[in-house]
């Protein structure tokens, strides 16, 4: 089984730090991004894996080459330009004959991706999805009515829950199917495709939290606790 990490965007809401490099090459602590997210895909059993790169490539080639120093065998699918989450998928096609694994270069899990490729085959269906179920205060009190505009109750501050997207899939070759060829594409738009098409998409639910380094915010937040971490 292989693995494709999209690492191609531009990482503009992480300016100034990805003016001269790649989004997934920010350090955390010593290491970049996208070696944490390798390390946890050959933990799970995974060595053969696709980079799916484009911005400021050469950084991420020379970093991780053929990927043997990190105990993987890397193979890499280049793109002129950015073409969003599944546009970049779509490079790696000519890679892939059999199911796999993708998921997103800046973001760092730590579920059992085992288990959620046994889930995917036993299922037989054409995605997995990762999901985190996300619980979230609302900031104001929830006002409900009844007809005329009489009010019927006060809630303060609710909470709910949502199932999110963690950003890690396990898909059989035929989601390529669902995405155009050199275009700027997303996920979502493959996924609601393959739905409409009344593909089976199943869910994976994960206890474990994640990390979405996709601001500058939660970058310098996350760089600051792999510091300290290491030290």
């Amino acid at each position: 089984m292989k693995a494709v990490i999209l690492a191609g965007g531009l990482g503009t809401r992480l300016l100034p730090y990805t003016k001269t490099i790649p989004k997934p090459m920010l350090l955390l602590g010593k290491k970049p991004i996208l070696e944490y997210v390798i390390k946890w895909i050959k933990k799970n059993g995974v060595k053969d894996i696709v980079l799916c790169i484009s911005y400021k490539h050469k950084k991420i080639e020379s970093y991780f080459q053929d990927g043997k120093k990190f105990g993987v065998n890397i193979e890499y699918a280049i793109s002129k330009k950015p073409l969003s989450t599944a546009g970049q998928l779509k490079t790696a096609e000519k890679f892939i004959d059999d199911t796999f694994v993708c998921t997103y270069g800046d973001t760092i899990s730590d579920f059992n991706l085992k288990r959620m490729i046994r889930e995917h085959k036993r299922k037989k269906v054409l995605a997995t999805m990762s999901l985190y179920n996300y619980k979230y205060t609302l900031r104001y009190g929830v006002i409900n009515t009844k007809k005329h505009g009489l009010i019927s109750s006060w809630n303060e501050k609710p909470m709910f829950n949502a199932k999110i997207n963690m950003g890690s899939y396990i898909f059989e070759p035929e989601i390529f199917n669902f995405i155009p060829k050199n275009k700027q594409y997303g996920m979502d738009n493959t996924i609601k495709k393959a739905i409409i098409k009344k593909k089976q998409i199943n869910s994976f639910i994960s206890k474990n939290e994640f990390i979405d380094v996709g601001t500058k915010e939660i970058y310098e937040k996350m760089n600051l606790i792999y510091t300290k971490k290491e030290k």
